[in-house]
């Protein structure tokens, strides 16, 4: 049995109605897909040029009246960075200069005359000493010069005889021979006295008098400062015996004993220029050059010794004192600077200074730094010479980037 499909059989004026609305629905669908293509684009296309946009405009800030007073805006110029390595060291005495005053011959002391920290000059005396080998140098001197003065008279009154013929040649050569001898003894026994230090006015009053003087003189030998004192009236003292009856040094130079590194030691010559700093005196510089470098390493710490000279005309620096050191290794080197604090580390490792051209809006330029030295980074690249730059306060401008103030 089949069922015959059904047929609606519409009226004239319901057919034009439905043929009406379909039309209405294909054009409606038309423009939907029309405008939403194009709304879809014009999305894309803000998207792009949003993706295009230059990345600067993100990195720029701008920065009100009140802030500008935050920071501090100058040029990028050159700077000399003059490189120089660090060490710490010890002041001490000049040991070249200072010198151990030993008494020349055994003896007593008999008086002082200088104590530790004194001045004292050239040829100033420091203590005397009672000694018996100066006293038989004294005897032997007067001793031979009587002789002289004895054998000169025989000598002139031999001459007037054998002139008369009163005597004999060897007579007279026997008066001439004994003259001589006497000379030859009078002079060793003047140099045996100027050993003790006695000058040739000093022998001739010695001689002129016939009377020895019973205290040996020692004097200091250069013009100085007492640094160690170890004599006392009545104490014995033999020659080269250590310690020394006092000890005299140049104080107008120092000597300052560093420790380098045995990395850094090859970097170090002779006559390389230093300025040494103490805490006794901060905010000054103390001047020199290197005057001996160690041959040999410390095996427990692997450091060399470098010894340097330094001037101390004052005599302010004192033995013993804790300095550091900063000796130049190489020559100066000029190169366009900018101050530690106008440049930004960013969380990337790279390094950042803020721009300007109109003293208001602030451009992020990555740059590319040496190492710092003097509170300032040479600029190798990412800035030009003259170039308007913030030079203190980039962590201000960083933070107001990053960070911006809310109202």
């Amino acid at each position: 049995m089949q069922i015959a499909p059904l047929r609606v059989k519409l009226q004239p004026h319901l057919r034009a109605a439905a043929m009406v609305t379909g039309v209405a629905l294909i054009a409606s669908l038309s423009w939907l897909a029309l405008h939403g293509s194009a709304g879809n684009a014009a999305e894309a296309d803000s998207a792009r040029r949003g993706a295009e946009a230059p990345a600067t405009a993100a990195d720029t800030v701008e920065l009100r009246p009140s802030q500008l007073a935050a920071i501090t805006i100058a040029a990028i110029a050159d700077h000399e960075f003059a490189y120089r390595k660090q060490a710490v060291g010890i002041i001490d005495f000049n040991q070249d200069l200072n010198v151990q005053v030993f008494t020349p011959y055994p003896g007593r002391i008999m008086q002082t005359f200088a104590d530790l920290g004194d001045l004292v000059q050239k040829g100033q005396v420091l203590f005397t000493i009672e000694s018996p080998d100066f006293l038989a140098a004294q005897s032997s001197l007067i001793g031979a010069a009587a002789a002289l003065e004895q054998t000169t008279s025989a000598l002139n009154r031999a001459t007037r005889l054998y002139a008369a013929h009163g005597i004999d040649q060897n007579d007279y050569e026997t008066a001439v021979a004994n003259q001589q001898t006497a000379e030859g003894a009078l002079k060793a026994a003047r140099d045996a006295v100027a050993i003790f230090g006695k000058t040739p006015a000093e022998i001739d009053r010695i001689v002129a008098r016939r009377q020895v003087e019973p205290a040996l003189i020692v004097k200091s030998p250069i013009s100085g400062r007492i640094t160690a004192r170890n004599a006392a009236p009545g104490m014995l003292e033999q020659p080269g015996a250590a310690p020394a009856p006092y000890s005299v040094a140049d104080l107008r130079t120092k000597w300052m004993v560093a420790n380098v590194s045995e990395s850094d030691s090859p970097l170090f010559r002779l006559g390389q220029s230093l300025e040494a700093s103490v805490m006794a005196y901060p905010g000054r510089a103390f001047e020199g050059k290197i005057s001996r470098l160690g041959r040999s390493l410390d095996p427990n710490t692997h450091r060399v010794v470098v010894r340097c000279d330094i001037a101390d005309p004052k005599d302010e620096l004192i033995p013993g004192m804790l300095a550091s050191f900063a000796i130049r290794v190489q020559a100066p080197v000029t190169s366009i600077a900018i101050p530690v604090n106008g440049v930004v580390r960013n969380g990337d490792g790279s390094f950042a200074a803020w721009v300007t051209k109109d003293r208001r809006h602030f451009t992020q330029r990555i740059v590319k730094l040496g190492e710092p030295l003097e509170g300032r980074y040479p600029v190798i690249a990412g800035l030009q010479r003259g170039e308007l730059a913030v030079t203190d306060g980039a962590v201000f401008v960083s933070n107001i980037l990053y960070a911006p103030p809310t109202d």
